[in-house]
This record gives C-alpha cells, structure tokens and sequence, in this order.
C-alpha cells in the first residue's frame, strides 16, 4: 500500500487546531504530526499539561470543544492523538529538543523517541 503523504491543506489544518488550542488556554507542549508505524495515516500528536490528564476521553473532549469554539469545521479538524505529559515519547522529544530557539518545520524520522518509532513527521513544536 502506498504511504500516506502530508500535504499542505494537512499542516495549515493541524496549525488551525493548535491556534484554536492556545486560545482555549490549552497550549500544548508538543505538537508535530507524525507518521507512526501503528496508523496507516498521519496523526497530529498533541500533548499538553493543561488538558486533562487524568484520561483521554477528557482530553479529547476538551480539544474538541476548543475546536468547536474557533468555528473549524468537523471536515478540517485533523486526525488527533492525545499524549500525556508523562509518556516516554513526550518526556524524550521534550528532553532532546526543548532548549532549542525554534522547532517549527523541523523534520523527524527513522528513528525512536522513548518508547515511540517515528517513520516521519513535521513539527509544530516541542517545548
């Protein structure tokens, strides 16, 4: 099967939806999209201290809300995975990349972050 690409129209949405978060004062911490060797498509990973953490179902629900409130329609919201704080995958990417002035737009992949293989991404960034 041939992999799924990340186009523009993608990474302008995933902008939208983490704009839409920060206003919502759910600012992540982490956000990049990221082809992941467990889903055939791209997924906007999301991991944020000020959503809920104590479970997932919370945190979806309050990005969809924040969604909602900034009018994106449910065509364009991206495929979202919810992170917490405390997964070796975060912890890693926050370890290796926080200190640095400006991650938008760097390119990852081919290897392992924590407890996750990255075959790709694109990313928003990491604090």
């Amino acid at each position: 099967m041939d992999q799924a690409l990340l186009v523009n129209f993608d990474i302008e949405n995933g902008k939208e939806a983490i704009d839409a978060l920060d206003r919502d004062g759910k600012a992540p911490k982490v956000a990049l999209w990221a082809k992941l060797p467990e889903y055939e498509n791209w997924r906007l990973v999301i991991a944020s201290d000020h959503l809920d953490q104590s479970s997932s179902r919370l945190g979806y629900t309050e990005i969809n809300a924040a969604i909602k409130k900034a009018g994106i329609p449910i065509h364009r919201k991206p495929s979202i995975l919810l992170r917490s704080m405390d997964k070796p995958f975060i912890k890693a990417l926050r370890s290796i990349f926080a200190q640095a002035a400006d991650t938008y737009g760097m390119r990852l992949g081919g290897q392992t972050f924590g407890d996750q293989y990255l075959e790709d991404a694109f990313v928003y960034r990491i604090r």
